[in-house]
């Protein structure tokens, strides 16, 4: 099975966010975390030790909630492309 090319694109960009080693504002990186768990179907629930970031992240995913997985990936490409492009 090949992968689809939005799943190619989706992986340059997880790889982009990866290895860029400068800080991220917060509220980015809420939201690439939440199309990053909704594009890649992990359920899993939020495991900070700190109860406050386990909110914010909720509540993160809570928003995306009814974004399909195939949305997820391409919002989440847009954001990674936008960062790079307007970021300072």
């Amino acid at each position: 099975m090949t992968k689809s090319a939005l799943d190619i694109e989706f992986d340059d960009a997880v790889e982009r966010i990866n290895a860029f080693t400068e800080p991220f504002p917060a509220d980015f990186l809420l939201r690439l975390y939440a199309y990053y768990k909704k594009a890649t179907n992990n359920y899993e629930r939020p495991s900070s030790s700190k109860p406050i970031i386990n909110a914010f992240k909720t509540n993160a995913l809570f928003q995306v909630k009814d974004v399909t997985p195939d949305e997820a990936k391409r919002i989440y490409i847009d954001l990674v492309n936008n960062y790079f492009l307007y970021r300072k």
